[in-house]
């Protein structure tokens, strides 16, 4: 019996049971979801356009960041730091109370293709091509839960007025929501598939900027748009607007004009139609892969975006934008590399 309990036997059920426990953990999913570093994707193959025109050969070359995103382990929920780059939300911060996974999924396939849409629109517009564009209000991409807007705005949404004031773009409604206050009552307007209908919603302090209202919603353009020639881009199962500067980038390149100037230049951002670049989340993991995978260049929104960044981005040089413009000319300024 004592040969059955010495140490080392006793070491080695120790260790038996830890890696039953670990192996448990590891396989059963948690409510919380993960979001880790993925890696940069060219964007070179998925953007083709009506007519294309050469910018020269080079080793450079524009990348999106994607992010990977599912349900966490007890594991890494309990060990989050077992992941580089790992960070753990729960359920309800990416996904819209009430609407299903699959409901979802849909949204992010509509927030894609608008982004492309604004993309190629803002590339070609930036070239002298002709574009109509129609803005007709602010659309509810997501409700964040735990907010006044839950239960009162549901993605799809079309906001087109703020306490009878016109709305037609998102920093229009930004512009007047800086003049509320957390718990100022804010009258919308907003349009849906059954007409015209006005909300009316208490503000909250927003989380990050206590002096600042926000009713809990995530937004973006509203807008009929018309090309002068057909450009495809096609991101795979790729979902969400950040890729919206990395895509309008490479419209440029596929356009003749030499964008990277021979650098790997990765880049995220959402778009406006009016070329505004605005913040996007998962910023640290974005980082991360930009450094991973050793890219030159990091272009990144302005503000809290690009202060993240740095901190995660090791030798990459970051560069923060506030528009496609200042991106252009940011790598303009670029020596030519090679």
């Amino acid at each position: 019996m004592r040969r059955f309990l010495s140490p080392a036997w006793l070491a080695a059920i120790a260790v038996t049971l830890v890696a039953i426990v670990a192996f448990v953990l590891w396989v059963t999913p948690s409510n919380d979801y993960i979001l880790l570093p993925d890696k940069p994707h060219s964007v070179s193959p998925l953007v083709t356009v009506e007519h294309p025109r050469s910018a020269g050969a080079d080793d450079g070359g524009i990348y999106f960041l994607a992010v990977v995103v599912r349900k966490a382990s007890l594991l890494e929920r309990t060990f989050p730091w077992l992941r580089e780059g790992a960070t753990l939300v729960p359920a309800e911060a990416l996904r819209t109370p009430g609407i299903s996974d699959a409901a979802q999924r849909r949204i992010d396939a509509r927030d894609m293709s608008l982004s492309q849409r604004i993309a190629a629109a803002v590339a070609l517009r930036e070239l002298g091509y002709e574009v109509v564009t129609r803005r007709s209000g602010v659309r509810i991409s997501s409700v964040i839960g735990g907010t006044p807007a839950v239960g009162k705005l549901t993605p799809t949404d079309v906001v087109v007025s703020l306490d009878g004031k016109h709305v037609g773009s998102p920093s229009e409604l930004r512009q007047l929501m800086a003049d509320r206050r957390p718990g100022n009552v804010v009258r919308l307007g907003v349009r849906d598939s059954h007409g015209l209908r006005t909300v009316r919603i208490r503000t909250v302090a927003d989380p990050h900027q206590p002096s600042h209202a926000v009713i809990g919603v995530l937004i973006d353009q509203a807008a009929q748009i018309k090309l002068p020639f057909r450009v495809t881009i096609d991101p795979g199962n790729v979902v969400g607007p950040s890729a919206g500067l990395a895509f309008a980038l490479e419209v440029m390149e596929k356009l003749g004009r030499n964008v990277d100037r021979g650098y790997k230049v990765a880049a995220t951002g959402e778009l406006e139609l009016d070329g505004s670049v605005l913040p996007i989340g998962a910023v640290r993991q974005k980082a991360i892969e930009a450094k991973d995978a050793h890219v030159d260049i990091l272009l990144v929104p302005a503000g809290d975006n690009a202060a993240v960044a740095r901190k995660d981005a090791g030798d990459v040089k970051v560069i923060a934008v506030q528009s496609f413009q200042q991106a252009l000319r940011k790598l303009a300024t670029m020596p030519q590399q090679g």
